[in-house]
Order: structure tokens, then sequence, then C-alpha cells
């Protein structure tokens, strides 16, 4: 009797039996979390694309045509552009946003790999703020972007010549290692938010009118992106792995949800369009010598310089 008063008194006392409830509600629980992970589905995030799609447009594409408006008594050579302002914004308020958008995804993505994109993506974006700076500085003295750094009228006959180099090195910190510290973390932030936007149920797998709408603006500053930042085959590689991966979860039953078709079919169009702007310039002599590669996607402030600046 004593036995039986001690077991009622501490059931966990008899080993292993009185142990299996409290492990038994851990694992039940940890399946209710794994399922809800499965099976959530996430709203469409109306204001967070809308933000990222508007501050795209001001911030990025919009940085360079500022310091072109704005007149330049305003911003002085020696002293930051608009243009610089808007970059610092840029910089600022894009990491913001990706983070909120990782933060409602349904799945639970690796914060180590979201940490380190994002921390990569603002030091790409900083090297290249200077860069570009300095870059579309010299446009006011006669540099021509649809011209390699030697060809330019402005570079070619400084002395000595190896302040040529240091200008080509800094083209490099502009076009190549800022692009890519920018860019390839970025892809691969939105790629890794693409993994969780899968739902069980076909039909949550719809857009609503106001995302079929910002799928135009969203995917046409894409395109903007992949052409001026020279960077076809990360996007191409990230659309094909997006792709892969709508197949493979398709075998298991699985569907794109809201999120996840506008990121797709804003692609798609980003897709359409460079495909339309590299057969419109196929044949330009010029455009075609600076980028003699086997993938041929020119530069739209490329364009502006040599077919619309100057013709003024």
């Amino acid at each position: 009797m004593e036995a039986a008063a001690r077991r009622r008194q501490h059931p966990g006392a008899a080993g292993a039996p009185g142990v299996q409830p409290g492990a038994s509600f851990l694992q039940a629980r940890h399946s209710s979390v794994k399922a809800d992970e499965a099976a959530g589905t996430a709203p469409f995030h109306l204001d967070l694309w809308f933000y990222l799609t508007l501050q795209n447009w001001v911030l990025d594409f919009g940085r360079p045509i500022a310091m072109l408006v704005f007149p330049l008594e305003w911003f002085p050579l020696n002293k930051p552009s608009v243009g610089d302002y808007f970059h610092m914004a840029y910089n600022i308020i894009t990491p913001f946003l990706l983070l909120k958008l990782i933060e409602r995804s349904p799945r639970t993505l690796p914060r180590s790999m979201i940490y380190i994109s994002i921390i990569t993506f603002i030091m790409g974006a900083s090297i290249h703020l200077v860069g570009d700076s300095v870059n579309h500085r010299l446009i006011f003295s006669g540099y021509q972007n649809h011209l390699s750094v030697r060809e330019n009228p402005i570079i070619k006959n400084l002395k000595p010549e190896t302040l040529i180099d240091s200008f080509e090195l800094l083209y490099y910190y502009d076009e190549y290692l800022g692009h890519s510290m920018w860019y390839i973390p970025f892809f691969l932030i939105l790629f890794m938010y693409f993994s969780g936007c899968f739902t069980p149920t076909k039909a949550e797998s719809s857009m609503p009118g106001a995302a079929l709408l910002l799928v135009v603006p969203s995917g046409l500053y894409y395109w903007y992106l992949v052409t001026e930042g020279q960077i076809f085959i990360l996007f191409i590689f990230t659309f094909f792995a997006m792709l892969a991966l709508v197949l493979h979860q398709k075998r298991k039953r699985l569907f794109l949800d809201s999120n996840g078709l506008f990121l797709l079919y804003s692609f798609v169009l980003t897709l359409l369009l460079v495909a339309l702007w590299v057969a419109w310039l196929w044949n330009d002599p010029v455009l075609r010598k600076k980028y003699p590669g086997v993938i041929y996607v020119p530069e739209p402030w490329a364009f502006y310089t040599l077919h619309v600046s100057s013709q003024h």
C-alpha cells in the first residue's frame, strides 16, 4: 500500500511509463508545428510587395534620373548627389522590407543564411554606391557609358597612364564586385522565400486582382535590374531553379500560393522583356562592340548615352 501511495504521489518515479506523457506531449507539439508549417498558407502581402516595387522604382531606377533632373548647383561634383542619397535610402529600406517578407513566410527559413545574405547585400550595395556615384559624376564631364573605360575620350589621354588603371579598378568595384555582392544575396533571399510559398490546397493557388496589376511594374523593374546590372546569368539560373522547385513540389501535390505566383509571373514577364530588348538591339554595332560575349544584353543607360543624349 505504501508503494502504491508513492506511485500516486510521484508518477514519474515509476520509470519510463511515468515519463511517457511529457515526452508524448513534446513529440505531439513538434509534429503539430511541422504540420502547421507544411499546411500554412500566407495571404498575399500586398503592402510589402507594393512598398518593395515602389521603392525599387523610385530609389533605384529613379536614382540616375534624379541626378540628371536636379540642378548641378544644388549638388556640386565634389559632394554627394541626390542620387547618392537615394542609394543610401535604398540600402536601408530594401533589407528591412526583405526581412519583413521573410518574417511572413509560412515556412521557417534558415536564419543564419538569411543574416549572412542581408549583410552581404548591404556591403555590396554600399560598394556600388561609391563606384556608381563617381561614374555618374563623370557623365557631366563627357564620360560615355557605351564605351569601355580605356576608350572614353576623357580617360584615354590621362597622364600618367596608371590613372587609367585606377578608373578601371573603380569600374570593377562598381560593375562586378558591387553587383555580385548586391544581387547574388538579393536573388538568394527571394528564392528562399519562394521555397516556402506552397500550399496543399489548389483553391488557394490563385492571385487577387491587385497582385495581377502589380506584376507589370514588378516585372518591368526586374527587366531594368537584369539589363542594367548585367546579371542575366544569375537571373536565368534563379528562374530555372524556381521552375524546378515548382515541378518537384507538384509531385507532392503542393501548389504555389498567391505570393509565389506573383514572384514567378514577375520573372516570366522579365524574361520576355529581356528577350524583346535583346532582339531590338541585336544588330547595333556599337553596343555589340562593348558587349562582345556570348550573352549579349545591353545596358539601358549605355543605350541612352549612345542614342538619346548624343542626339541633343
